[in-house]
Parts: structure tokens; sequence; C-alpha cells
């Protein structure tokens, strides 16, 4: 039987809103069940110039301020690492292990809270919600330059925590609902990128905040703290400005605009730009499904071993010998060409559509890196293997990211699925805080061992064992043995399967 045509905004049997009555998504479907084409009757090539010319423009509305913001983010959340060596643990009077549970504690909250971020992304709007959070964390993040013992440090940490819990996997579910999947994958990674610049970015910055060591009786590490949480509060401000909502409602676009940014991802198989109410189904069909758990094993491997490295990378250097300063600045060089190789993999996965094998390819730099550090005293060698081990981590965050991303379809399951699949790996952060003792040093081979596991098992191991489940999942498909899920149901109906629609093709 020909399903129907028949289409709900969703089975909750909501009547469309006016602006969606006016834009045409409810109403008024073409035969292809997209929205109407402002573009009918144009050529193919005036077609083209005119999508070129939109992803332009979306690219500049969302992709720079997004960078801005998650730069700050992961700057904030890892220069406690730059505080240690400038002092933070002898005036705080911290033990190693105390050091340590203030890290952890950060993860705790951060791993907790982000599951239903995605949510509340969704329900109050990114314009709304992601001011909100990033005004907070840059509030609790002064606090932590006024904290004067390791209760005070401790209370700042798991509220930072809270905080920033929304922001990652918030942005990249954000910026999923705009582009095409074989479009997402490079606009991750440059996103993701900031955090390696941050990296990059934030031993300089530490060095030249340090300068003002003793300035209103205030140490230099507590400088940092004061002033990158101040301007986080500025640009959370901004951002009531600066953050669009999704397609439906993103003040910036025409309604023609609106339209086309809706037809090109429902081509691609995609709804999310479109309203859904949520309910509990949405997120069990999360939670049963098998990739979620495959996604979060793999993100695992590489958000294990990013933290342990971002967090003990000043530490390490400053191990091999080096004072403070000149470790501090150090650590750019490794963070710069992970950036670049980042933005390198999201390309190259874009374009061949091997997420999988992007991911394999790269986790071998890493494994080979952490392998240097564990098996050579050298200095030389070491060092170098930091920069194989950037080179080998950053890339695999973005990617993997973008290919849970790609794989998961429906406005809600798409959000909690990449809310678990992040609050899974960054828990692991509890265990990268654990890892790097001061009575290890200067070699840290019990670190180096954790991580190098994390890299081999869960990285390497998990995305292989992932890609060939999606490619036997897909052999299937084109072999016709999951049309039965589809009979008897109606056109809207096999639309809100998502990605169970026996038409939707998994990115490998």
């Amino acid at each position: 039987m020909k399903p129907t045509t028949e289409h709900n905004d969703s089975d909750s049997g909501r009547s469309p809103s006016d602006d969606e009555k006016r834009i045409g998504v409810v109403e008024d479907k073409a035969p292809d069940n997209l929205p109407p084409d402002p573009d009918e009757g144009l050529s193919d090539e005036e077609k083209a110039a005119i999508d070129r010319k939109l992803l332009w423009k979306l690219d500049i509305k969302l992709i720079p301020w997004l960078c801005l913001l998650y730069l700050v983010s992961f700057l904030d959340r890892t220069n406690i690492g730059n505080a240690k060596i400038l002092g933070l643990t002898t005036d705080l009077h911290l033990t190693n292990g105390g050091y340590n549970a203030c890290l952890s504690i950060f993860f705790v909250s951060y791993a907790g809270f982000e599951p239903v971020t995605n949510i509340l992304l969704k329900r109050l709007r990114p314009s709304i919600f992601i001011p909100i959070i990033m005004t907070l964390w840059g509030i609790v993040m002064v606090t932590m330059g006024l904290t004067h013992n390791f209760s005070g440090l401790m209370a700042a940490r798991w509220f930072l925590g809270m905080a920033e819990a929304g922001l990652f996997p918030g942005i990249n579910y954000y910026l999923s609902c705009w582009y095409k999947r074989s479009e997402f994958g490079v606009r991750a990674a440059i996103f993701f990128s900031a955090a390696a610049v941050a990296g990059s970015f934030g031993g300089l910055l530490a060095a030249a905040i340090n300068q003002m060591d003793g300035v209103g009786g205030k140490r230099g590490w507590a400088w940092i703290f004061i002033l990158e949480g101040l301007g986080t509060v500025v640009l959370g401000i901004a951002s009531f400005w600066m953050v669009f909502d999704f397609p439906d409602l993103a003040t910036f676009l025409s309604d023609e605009d609106r339209r086309r940014v809706i037809r090109r991802l429902k081509a691609d198989k995609q709804s999310s730009a479109e309203h859904e109410e949520f309910k509990m189904a949405y997120f069990w069909a999360s939670v049963t499904d098998i990739k979620t758990l495959l996604f979060a094993i793999i993100y695992m491997g590489c958000d294990g071993a990013l933290y342990a490295f971002s967090l003990f990378l000043p530490t390490i250097i400053a191990g091999l010998g080096y004072e403070s300063t000149k470790a501090q600045l150090l650590t750019v060089p490794p963070y710069a060409a992970a950036a670049v190789l980042t933005i390198v993999v999201g390309f190259v996965a874009d374009r061949t559509g091997q997420r999988g094998l992007c991911n394999i390819g790269t986790s071998f730099l890493g494994i080979i890196g952490f392998s240097m550090l564990l098996g050579s005293s050298h200095s030389g060698v070491q060092y170098a293997g930091t920069f194989l081990g950037a080179l080998g981590i950053y890339p695999c965050v973005a990617n993997t990211i973008s290919w849970a991303s790609n794989n998961v379809e429906g406005v809600y399951k798409r959000g909690v699925t990449l809310g678990f699949v992040i609050g899974w790996g960054n828990l692991n952060g509890v265990v990268s805080s654990n890892i790097y003792q001061a009575k290890d040093k200067p070699r840290y081979q019990t670190g180096h061992a954790i991580v190098l596991a994390y890299m081999v098992l869960f990285l390497l191991g998990g995305s292989i064992v992932t890609h060939l489940y999606l490619r036997a999942e897909n052999a299937k498909r084109r072999a016709g043995k999951r049309d039965g899920w589809v009979v008897g149901k109606s056109a809207s109906e096999v639309e809100l399967l998502g990605d169970k629609r026996p038409d939707f093709m998994y990115t490998l």
C-alpha cells in the first residue's frame, strides 16, 4: 500500500505555527515531500550558485563566533594546568592528590549534566541557553582566582563543570541542524580546532598574565583565572546578540533562505531543522541504540587521552627540565600542529565519507607518540612524542562527533545521543586527572601507559568495530533486508523513523 503524503509537524499532533505556515515548512509540501522550492524554474547552475552563496552566509554567521566561544571554554577548563606550574598548588597548600581531586570534580559535574543539556538547548533556544551558561561559568572562573584553600577551589571547579556542560555537545548538535552530513565534518573540525588553539594561546596568555604577579596582592596564577573569567562574562553577554536560533526561527534568514536550508537538510535525509515535540520515546530510542554505545566507546578513547594531554602537557614539558615560562611557551607548537591537522582530517572525511578510516589512520599518530613518551628518556624524543600525541588526539575528537552526528537522525534523538557520547567521554576525565602523579616524574610512565591503552583499545579498536558494523548494516539495507520496517506506515511515520529508515545509509 502506498504511503500517504499527509504531514504532521511531529507525531504529537501539534498544529503548525504561524511562522511555519508562512514559510511553507509544514503546509504546501512539494510532491517530493520537501518545502516549496523558492528557486523553481532556475537552471541547475543558477541553483548551485545560490546554494554556494547560502552556505557561505551560514559559515560567516555561525562558525567564527562559535569557535571563539569554544576557545574560551577550553581555555577556562584547562588553564589550571598553566596555573599549577606558576605556584597554584604551593599557595593553596594542595597535595598531589588534592590537585588531582580538583581536576576530577570538574568532570563529574560536567559529564553528569551533559546528557540533558541538548534537551534544554532545544527547549530554551540557543540564543538564550548558550549566553546564560557562558555568563555563569565566567563568574565561576573569576571566583577561582579568589580562592584561598582546597575547599574553595573544589567548589569552584564543580560549578565550572556544571556551567560548561552544555556548550560542546550543544554547539555540535546545533551545527548538525544547519549543515548536510557531507558538510558537517569540516565545520565541526574548524570549531574543535579552537581547543588546540586554546592550548597554544593558553600557554602564551599564561606567560603574559603572570607578569602581573603581585599586583593587588594576587599571584600571577590568580590573575589568569580572574582576567580570563571576566573575558568570558563579556563574551557571554555579547552572545545574546551573536548566537542565533535553529533554522526555523533564525532571524538572519529571509523566508526564501529558510526554505532553502530546510529543503537541503530534508534532501539529505534530515528533519532536524524543523520543530519536534519532546517525548521520552526519543530518549529511549537513543539509549537503546547500539550506535550510542559504540560511539561512546570511541569518544572515551580520544577524550580520555585529550584531557590527560591538555591538563598535563605543561607539567610533562616542565619535567623535561625547562623552567615554567619556557615550559608554557613550548606547549604552543604541538597545539598549533594539531589545529591544522584537525581541519585537514575534517575536510578529507567530508570529501571521502570515510570517517571511520580517518579515525583509524589518525589514531596511529597518537599511539606512536605516546609510545615514544613511554619508551624514551631523551628530552628531544619525548618532545617529539608530544607533537605526535597531539596530532593523534585532536583530529579524532572532532571526527568522532561528526561521525556520530552523521549517523543519528531525529531532532531529540541526535541531541540525546551526543549528550551521552560526549558525557561518557568527559567522565573519563576523572581518570585522566589522576594518572600523572608527582611520584612518577620526570618520566610519568604510568600516565603515558594508560593514555596509550585508551588509544589502542577504545579509540582504534572502537573505530574498527564501528566501521565494520555500519558497513554490514548498509549492505543489509541495500539488499532490502530492512524494508519490512516501513510496511503499512504513512510518509510522515516513515520520516519519523530517522536513521531507522531503510533508505538512510550510514556514513562509514
